[in-house]
């Protein structure tokens, strides 16, 4: 019988050098969609799906990502004595309970590979998540949700997948598909930023995952890759020769909130999606005169 995936970890120690000068105090997973930051969207997605611990792999500077998972006092205090209750019931749904979330160092810029191995003691011999803080989706049931469904099918490791145009295929990893639905099929390998007629697919990895915990004695003896990092893909095609991986094409639409055109794409389609907002929101727009910047 498989084990349950209980765990998911969070890489947020990256530095947010596309982000400059907002990132130079702030970090990039604080940037907000909306009215909630990026890490927050990952970890509603990981909530959602049955996560119970929480796995922060953080950096310098990152703190403030460990204040907006406590609780503030001043602040709760504030808002319950002006009767702000739907602030306030906001705030605290938004925690995860006592003792659910871990932060741990990544003390060198050495990559995803190494930022996921940096985890490796507080999830154990367990299956985990990753989930990539930068890349959100707009899905229900949440993607992570989709894959957790997949992996009951199909115990091993989970890629989710989503379908880009052809030509855009030598921006990202992609999979080689085997057989099976779009809900779980084979993975049969993996190529990073293939040139298009070289390509064996258009299914692109999104920064969702579900792996076993063998991933980590490969990460430990991975030699450095692309960009002198230690590479989690190529840790990932090495464990692909002893495991299963099985791919989910899911429901939804990925937006990377780690480029500049994805994070404002991101904000204008979160923010249709609010009925809140969606009316005042429309009616901004259309007074908008873009003339020829259109």
């Amino acid at each position: 019988m498989s084990k349950r995936v209980r765990t998911a970890v969070f890489p947020v120690a990256g530095l947010g050098t596309r982000f400059l000068p907002a990132t130079k105090a702030m970090p990039k997973e604080m940037l907000t969609v909306v009215d909630r930051p990026l890490i927050q969207y990952a970890v509603d997605e990981a909530r959602e799906a049955g996560i119970e611990h929480f796995v922060f792999v953080t950096g310098r500077n990152k703190g403030v990502i460990e204040d907006h998972f406590d609780r503030q006092f001043e602040l709760e205090a504030t808002l319950e004595s002006r009767g702000k209750k739907a602030a306030l019931d906001e705030l605290q749904k938004d925690l995860p309970s006592a003792g659910r979330t871990s932060f741990t160092r990544q003390q060198e810029p050495l990559g995803l590979g190494h930022a996921v191995w940096c985890a490796r003691d507080i999830v154990g011999d367990q299956p985990f998540a990753l989930l990539l803080p930068d890349m959100i989706f707009r899905a229900k049931p949440g993607v992570l949700k989709q894959m957790m469904d997949a992996y009951d099918e199909r115990p091993g490791n989970i890629i989710g997948v989503e379908e880009c145009a052809w030509e855009d295929v030598s921006s990202y990893g992609v999979v080689v598909r085997g057989e099976g639905p779009d809900q779980g099929f084979a993975i049969n390998g993996m190529v990073e930023k293939p040139k298009r007629d070289e390509a064996p697919s258009n299914l692109f990895i999104s920064g969702r995952y579900i792996l076993q915990p063998e991933i980590f004695a490969l990460l430990a003896e991975q030699t450095r890759g692309a960009g002198g990092e230690i590479q989690l893909t190529d840790a990932m095609q090495t464990l692909m020769g002893q495991q299963a991986f099985t791919g989910v094409k899911y429901e939804g639409k990925v937006y990377d909130c780690g480029s500049k055109l994805g994070f404002l794409t991101a904000n204008v389609v979160f923010a249709l999606d609010r009925a809140d907002i969606r009316p005042g929101f429309i009616d901004e727009l259309r007074k908008l005169d873009l003339g020829d910047k259109l």
